[in-house]
């Protein structure tokens, strides 16, 4: 393991951390590395301040993600604007927010527009990235909409939405890591959506600093706000300003009288100063002078701050009056734009313009400090914001901003559908992301903006709702899609886009209630357009979903009433189509028996058939699913794993670009890993979990895929791997809420086990009430629980209440996949406690086993109750096959002949022997 964070930490500081990670005290860790109890001290007072946590054992949390897939960055601030120009004074402010971040966790510098915060924001949070070692971004706000602050800083940190998990929550995992640096830039016009956010992250994230640029206070407890003024006339002022102009006129030089009287005039304002130093070159310091005084007299009288904002923007008034009509066209149109543009994107709002002119006069705009150049490929544009809102005013003044807005929203249109076009084609190499979020802020706005009616704003909706699918804006890609509903010139199209919204609200959230009542709304708009298959399609989905999702729904739905809706859907036309056959028998199959999540097999199979002759991955993989379904409620096990893989092998075929595959997605993985483990093939699951933890929709090393890890780790006896996983498990859980969570139960009762394994009482009952906490009054997996107690009671020699757990490991529980794991443990502890019933529970948990993992621990439990070595050698082969170092070293404890073997990998692993063995 090791931490750098930028030099930050020392490399005995990072020997500390790792002793943390193992759960060290400071005297052990005096005792390893040869040093003092005291030093020891020291370095981990050092670190807690480093990291920003509050305790040592938060700090045990950060150490153990450190070593694991769930370590923090290496301390980059991704997003820093790039510096053009040399930064001029401010030395007193920026040393003004270092100090204040040792006390503050929210520093706001305030000013009005053009004071320079942004730059000095910048250069601060340049300064200040070494102490930050797990990173941060800085997020420029001015080109975002209200209601996508989150997005913004989610794409500069690069983190995206997950099932079950909100963007929120995925922000707050990501920055709540250790100790980060979030920057908003330019927070005035969205100051409650912001100071929402803000008070979510610093409540949530304990080593995050927050700095802000606003012309107003965000109003959030313990905000510091340092004031940023207009420079001093003298030097720093002075000094910008002959800066900028011999940048514009090399040869440029002034009397120094004459240049103070200059940036006196024009308040110190850094923006002031600098747009007119652009015009140093054509009209020299005393004809800046003579030029300013008339349009400045009238403030003379007054220098507080609105004074200073007014001269500021009468000095833009003054640069744009300077401008040609060809320069004072483009400029005010440009101010459609809510963030940078390329120059097709200026062509497009530029009446009559072709891209040599367009090009032209943006050069001259550029040239004059109207525009900021961004170099690129292609290059991109941008105005500042005060200049920009100037422009907007004489927009509107121009009498043709309906018209050039009107133009902004189809080159939105268009750009968006180009992008949509090329994510089949781009889907690995990812370009189209950088794309996509260099204009994603334009195309919100000029969705949000478009007036009612308009064929390019449905168009927009459309190709947003899947773009933000795509990009793992999850709900956001919702509620694009339910906007192109309403937006929709046709009933037919707002089928298809409530039917675009169904299919994603699977990823939104594990509830399929939602995707239901959209798929018949869609049924009902395909009704009015005529569209007997669109509607045929959507019934019947409607009806699988009702079935095979019934866990998220708040009450069932009625089977009289799916029988209804299915008759309904045969109905509707279209069955000469195969999609429409495929799907019809596929909730023929699922809808069979009143009982929900029970397919007919025969059926299913039938599905499967009609499924393969449309050669459509996605609805293969749905029937299939029944097929797996029919086969888990029969108990056989391993044929549902066998036609689960089949389910996984389709993935690398589907569109994950497009929302009609989160089902499959979000689903496959999640029962591939389950049927994995459920039969015992370990080697199996741990790939599969790793899979699902790479993949960009359920993964990215989240805690939601580092619990499907944690079952095959620990079953596998890879405790170190687990118990790293652990801390980023349960604080992804309390970030998110703590909501009840049934599917994650086996995960932290896994984690309980494991310290049971290792000779951890305390920590075997801390973590097992915390499984009871996150199950709550779910019982769906409880046998994996109830194998956890049995199997801690064997290990640990727990023998005082054997006779009630066996009794309880022998229960059939609902949705049983780790039953088997139950009953076997279960057998185990009735052996090992000298139980009258011992030999009667071996037999019954090896009728109908399927699962390797468990059929090597009857034959040690068979071993153990006859005295049979060849049983308990046939246990360790058993164990060698499943990969179960640690059982195999258990068993080989067992052997006489092989005790010292065990003894040696038990020691490997640094795990104690079993209580009375070895």
């Amino acid at each position: 393991m090791t931490w750098t964070g930028r030099g930050e930490v020392s490399a005995r500081e990072a020997e500390v951390l790792e002793a943390l990670a193992a759960r060290m005290s400071n005297a052990q860790i005096a005792h390893r590395l040869h040093i003092s109890v005291r030093t020891v001290e020291s370095h981990v007072s050092s670190l807690l301040r480093k990291y920003g946590v509050a305790d040592r054992r938060a700090l045990a949390a950060l150490a153990e993600r450190a070593g694991s897939a769930e370590r923090p960055p290496d301390g980059r601030l991704t997003g820093l604007p790039a510096a053009r120009t040399s930064f001029v004074g401010r030395e007193r402010e920026r040393e003004s927010v270092l100090a204040a971040f040792e006390t503050s966790r929210l520093v706001t510098l305030l000013g009005p527009g053009g004071v320079g915060k942004t730059r000095l924001a910048a250069v601060t949070a340049e300064a200040a990235a070494a102490s930050f070692p797990s990173g941060g971004a800085f997020v420029d706000l001015v080109p975002v909409s209200g209601g996508f602050v989150a997005q913004a800083v989610a794409t500069a940190l690069d983190v995206t939405e997950r099932p079950r998990q909100p963007l929120d929550d995925a922000l707050a995992e990501r920055i709540g890591r250790g100790r980060s640096l979030l920057v908003l830039d330019n927070c005035e016009h969205l100051l409650d959506e912001v100071a929402g956010f803000v008070e979510r992250v610093l409540d949530l994230c304990p080593g995050t600093r927050i700095l802000v640029t606003s012309r107003a206070r965000l109003g959030v407890p313990g905000e510091r706000t340092i004031p940023v003024t207009p420079l001093p006339a003298a030097p720093e002022a002075e000094r910008l300003f002959l800066e900028r102009a011999v940048a514009a006129d090399p040869d440029f030089s002034a009397d120094p009288a004459l240049v103070a009287e200059l940036c006196a005039r024009l308040d110190g304002m850094p923006l002031a100063i600098e747009l007119a130093a652009a015009r140093s070159a054509s009209l020299g310091a005393d004809g800046l002078l003579a030029a300013l005084d008339d349009v400045l007299r009238l403030l003379v009288g007054g220098r507080g701050s609105d004074e200073r904002h007014r001269s500021l923007r009468t000095v833009i008034g003054w640069s744009h009056d300077l401008l040609g009509d060809d320069e004072r066209a483009l400029f005010r149109r440009l101010a459609v734009f809510a963030g940078g543009f390329d120059l097709d994107a200026a062509v497009a709002v530029t009446p009559g313009g072709d891209r040599s002119s367009v090009a032209d006069v943006l050069g001259r705009l550029v040239d004059k400090s109207l525009v900021v150049h961004r170099r690129g490929r292609p290059s991109r544009w941008r105005l500042l914001q005060t200049v920009r809102a100037f422009a907007a005013d004489r927009l509107v003044d121009s009498g043709e901003e309906a018209e050039i807005r009107g133009r902004h929203l189809d080159w939105a249109a268009a750009a968006a559908t180009a992008l949509e076009s090329r994510l089949a084609g781009e889907w690995q190499g990812g370009g189209w992301r950088d794309d996509f979020d260099a204009v994603a802020d334009d195309l919100r706005a000029a969705l949000s903006a478009a007036p009612p009616g308009r064929a390019a704003a449905h168009r927009l909706a459309r190709a947003l709702g899947h773009l933000t699918y795509a990009r793992r804006f999850l709900t956001e890609s919702l509620r694009h899609n339910l906007e192109a509903a309403d937006r929709a010139p046709a009933p037919r199209e707002a089928a298809l886009d409530l039917r675009n919204a169904a299919d994603g609200a699977h990823a939104v959230a594990s509830s399929g209630h939602e995707s239901f009542e959209l798929l018949l709304a869609s049924a009902e708009r395909a009704r009015a357009g005529g569209d007997g298959a669109a509607r045929a399609i959507a019934l019947a989905s409607a009806v699988i979903t009702a079935n095979r999702f019934s866990a998220g729904f708040s009450a069932e739905i009625p089977h009289e009433d799916l029988c209804d809706l299915l008759d309904e859907a045969v109905h509707a036309g279209g069955d000469d189509d195969p999609a429409v056959r495929a799907v019809l028998t596929a909730a023929a199959a699922w809808n069979a028996r009143a009982e929900k999540m029970n397919p007919d097999p025969v059926l299913a199979r039938d599905a499967v058939r009609a499924a393969r002759a449309t050669g459509d991955p996605v609805l293969l993989s749905a029937a299939l699913d029944a097929v797996s379904a029919a086969e888990t409620t029969a108990g056989r096990l391993r044929e549902a794993h066998r036609v689960t893989q089949e389910r996984f092998a389709l993935l690398a075929a589907m569109p994950r670009h497009d929302p009609r595959a989160a089902p499959e997605l979000v689903d496959t993985f999640t029962m591939a890993s389950t049927y994995a483990v459920a039969t015992g093939n370990l080697d199996i699951a741990l790939r599969t979990a790793r899979a699902a933890m790479d993949d960009d929709l359920l993964g990215h090393h989240s805690y939601l895929s580092a619990a499907t890890l944690i079952l095959p780790l620990v079953l596998a006896g890879e405790f170190a791997e687990a118990l790293r996983h652990a801390a980023a498990v349960w604080d992804g859980w309390q970030r998110a809420g703590s909501p009840t969570s049934g599917w994650l139960s086996p995960a932290v009762a896994a984690i309980a086990l494991t310290h049971a394994l290792v000779g951890d009482e305390h920590g075997f009952r801390f973590w097992r009430a915390r499984a009871v906490q996150v199950a709550g009054q779910a019982r769906n997996h409880a046998s994996f629980a109830t194998f956890a107690d049995a199997r801690a009671a064997v290990h640990l020699g727990w023998h005082g209440d054997a006779e009630h757990l066996v009794e309880l490991a022998f229960t059939d529980f609902p949705q049983g996949r780790y039953q088997s794991y139950a009953r076997a443990a279960g057998a185990e502890l009735a052996v090992a406690s000298g139980l009258p019933d011992a030999g009667r529970r071996v037999s019954v948990a090896a009728e109908g086993n399927e699962n390797d993992w468990a059929a090597a621990c009857l034959a040690r439990a068979a071993g153990r109750l006859h005295g049979d070595a060849d049983a308990l050698q046939d246990s360790v082969e058993r164990w060698e096959r499943v990969g179960a170092r640690f059982e195999r070293a258990c068993t080989l404890l067992l052997l006489p002949a092989r005790a010292a073997e065990g003894r040696a990998e038990l020691a490997t692993l640094g795990c104690p022997a079993p209580a009375g063995v070895g």
